[in-house]
């Protein structure tokens, strides 16, 4: 039984080969983690700070990437953290809008 869990290694490596995986892999799970952070964790900082934090997450998602390669779900969970953190946010501005009427 195949113990594969990585659809979408899956599908990089059938359409672009094994030629600059680790480096497809890493974009994409640092477009979906900056995303996840901007949604659920980000607060308003100084440009430097900012700065800052981005490069930390791009050394974790440099980290966090060696295990895409070894085809654990790691970009389909950051997929599904920024979905569900989309969806978080998008009812909370409804949210406060239907409350800013009814004020």
């Amino acid at each position: 039984m195949d113990n594969n869990f990585s659809l979408i290694f899956d599908l990089l490596i059938h359409y672009n080969g094994t030629a600059h995986i680790f480096w497809i892999f890493f974009v994409l799970n640092y477009i979906f983690a900056a995303i996840a952070f901007q949604l659920g964790f980000a607060k308003k900082l100084p440009p430097l700070k900012t700065v800052f934090v981005y490069i930390m997450l791009a050394v974790g998602v440099y980290i966090i990437t060696i295990f895409s390669i070894f085809k654990l779900p790691i970009t389909e969970s950051l997929i599904i953290i920024s979905l569900v953190l989309g969806i978080y946010r998008f009812r909370l501005h409804r949210e406060r809008q239907r409350k800013a009427q009814n004020s």
